[in-house]
């Protein structure tokens, strides 16, 4: 008796199991009475060792074979990519060798991996490889060196018209490059070291899921340099943190750590720093594990509550013309005189 009653003082794995439990106590009063021939006492270690033998396997066994992971922590290996016929200057592309992992790196970590035209162009190509590669199922997305995932926009070639490349020609091709991540049929996962602020902090949003280390900073420094993201850089932080949160980070421009970042909900996790390829490593392979269809579908539904398309290609547009205005120009620079802007001499109008 007191060792079938042992079952019901654990957790039981399955509600099958405590009822199993009680059906072996009746079956157990059959047994009484019959300690002469030591029935009894065989009988009940019997019904113990199958009550244990059924709560065991429906529970773990079932469990472990549909999320065990063979060695998770096993190192990686990476060999880098090569897209069409010129190498890329300013990112690294890197695929895993039999795993179905990209991994995307800005390569800019003297300016804090700030992007260029140049920069975004590069993503834009590793990012259409990796979709239409059929062995890829997931994409890191992540920062050279440990003081900087992203830090937006390089101010130095902003221009009153937009970021001008080589060819001359301003624009803001990182609008395309946020709905090319949005619309990837894989998941992105942003990997976090130092900071991710400013544009860069629009990146890991747009990024299915964010692994942070334990150094990362988050936070929008647009209204400082004379600059903000109407698009995606609004509506999915407001999807993600609700709306008086994403006036703060707005509004008030402060910078916050990897824990406040986890308690606001702008990241998934935080690690040690010496772990973070680690741990993004086990959630891609976690994730590789599941149906590929599945999380396409799903993906593409949670993209679907936004419907914000049309609001980015507005917010784009704005930020455009908001460039050609000395407003604009005094953030841009003040930030490259390195001196504080001075945004008295523009009138708030009702």
């Amino acid at each position: 008796m007191a060792i079938l009653l042992s079952l019901f003082a654990a957790p039981p794995r399955a509600r099958r199991c405590r009822a199993f439990a009680a059906s072996l106590l009746t079956i157990e009063e059959g047994f009484r009475g019959h300690k002469e021939d030591g029935m009894e006492e065989r009988g009940l270690q019997r019904a113990a060792q199958l009550a244990r033998h059924v709560c065991a396997n429906h529970g773990s066994s079932n469990f472990e074979r549909l999320h065990r992971l063979d060695d998770p922590l096993r190192p990686v290996q990476w060999r880098s990519c090569v897209v069409g016929d010129s190498e890329f200057e300013e990112i690294l592309f890197e695929k895993s060798v039999g795993e179905g992992i990209a991994k995307i790196t800005i390569n800019r970590p003297e300016c804090r991996n700030a992007f260029t035209v140049k920069t975004v162009e590069e993503m834009e190509r590793a990012f259409k490889n990796a979709r239409d590669d059929s062995d890829v199922g997931v994409v890191i997305l992540t920062g050279k060196g440990t003081e900087a995932f992203c830090s937006g926009g390089d101010v130095g070639v902003r221009s009153r018209e937009g970021y001008v490349g080589e060819n001359r020609i301003p624009r803001l091709n990182v609008l395309d490059l946020q709905i090319q991540i949005r619309r990837l049929p894989k998941p992105v996962i942003a990997m976090v070291a130092g900071y991710a602020v400013g544009g860069g902090h629009v990146l890991q949003l747009i990024c299915d899921l964010t692994i942070a280390a334990d150094n990362a900073v988050f936070g929008q420094t647009g209204p400082k340099v004379g600059s903000f993201d109407a698009g995606f850089g609004v509506s999915a932080m407001t999807h993600m943190i609700g709306a008086r949160k994403t006036r703060e980070v707005w509004f008030l421009t402060r910078l916050y750590d990897a824990q406040e970042a986890l308690n606001m909900g702008l990241c998934n996790t935080v690690v040690p720093l010496d772990r973070l390829e680690q741990e993004t490593v086990k959630w891609c392979r976690e994730i590789l594990q599941n149906s590929p269809t599945s999380i396409r579908v799903l993906k593409a539904a949670i993209n679907a509550t936004e419907a914000n398309s049309d609001a980015q290609a507005m917010a784009g547009n704005s930020t455009l013309i908001f460039y050609a205005t000395d407003e604009a120009e005094e953030g841009r620079k003040a930030y490259m005189e390195k001196r504080k802007p001075d945004f008295s001499k523009f009138r708030r109008l009702p």
